[in-house]
């Protein structure tokens, strides 16, 4: 039942561009009409270049994956290895922030990066990642909190600060949470549709998700394309899943231990 949405998908996405798509009864699995060129046609359209949204989106993912990790770790290294007054206060008002939903700060936030000047480019959507988010720091958190604690005062004992100490003794140790927490970064940031919609006006700059969006129309939509690309879209997340496999479920399992 799952899978027979993706064999109509790969059926529409080998038809020839006057092969009816829409048929009774409909065909889940390719039979004929094998056109693999649909895939390379769609990668490189005039008005739909989507090998260059997929570089945009690439872009995108990078540069939040470092300010991602870069913020999260660091504040979750405060909140799990450091003694300060109010901690633990602070680290709940965090967890309350995770409460307020996000279309909620939509248009305060479009109205603080628009009178900035960042309407149309990608800062909007680069830049609040090196602020932290409460879901990454909490996982972050929670795992390092399984770390044993004599690592921090062996470090201490040889001299090592808090940065030296969180660089070479807990980082390392910490990289199946990273690993989990990069693997929801890049799903974040190529299914996002919903920001560039916000921020981009401009076609050279479209991510995947919304140069897919506008790839349907009300007439004259090339669905064999568009499934195409709906292809192409999927394999990264798949591709990424089986390569971090172990330590995204070793992760996850890990989280959460020690309260």
């Amino acid at each position: 039942v799952v899978l027979l949405p993706v064999g109509w998908m790969v059926t529409v996405a080998l038809k020839p561009d006057r092969v009816p798509v829409f048929t009774v009864p409909p065909e889940f699995f390719p039979t004929r009409f094998f056109a693999f060129d649909n895939f390379l046609r769609t990668m490189t359209l005039p008005d739909r270049p989507f090998g260059q949204y997929v570089l945009n989106t690439l872009q995108i993912f990078t540069v939040n994956l470092i300010g991602t990790l870069l913020s999260c770790s660091l504040a979750g290294y405060a909140f799990a290895r450091t003694r300060f007054r109010g901690r633990d206060r602070l680290f709940r008002l965090l967890i309350l922030t995770m409460l307020i939903p996000w279309q909620a700060l939509m248009v305060p936030q479009f109205l603080i990066f628009h009178t900035v000047g960042w309407y149309g480019t990608y800062l909007p959507l680069m830049v609040p990642s090196f602020f932290g988010n409460a879901f990454f720091i909490f996982l972050i958190r929670q795992y390092m909190r399984t770390i044993p604690r004599e690592l921090d005062e062996a470090a201490r004992i040889d001299g090592a600060g808090h940065l030296q100490i969180f660089w070479w003794v807990i980082l390392p140790l910490s990289k199946p949470v990273l690993a989990v927490c990069a693997v929801f970064v890049f799903l974040g940031s190529w299914n996002d549709l919903l920001g560039p919609l916000i921020y981009l006006d401009r076609n050279s700059q479209f991510t995947v998700a919304l140069g897919l969006a506008n790839s349907v129309t009300r007439s004259g939509t090339d669905w064999n394309l568009v499934m195409a690309a709906n292809l192409i879209m999927m394999v990264p997340p798949i591709v990424l899943y089986f390569v971090l496999q172990r330590r995204l479920i070793g992760g996850i399992a890990s989280v959460g231990l020690k309260g």
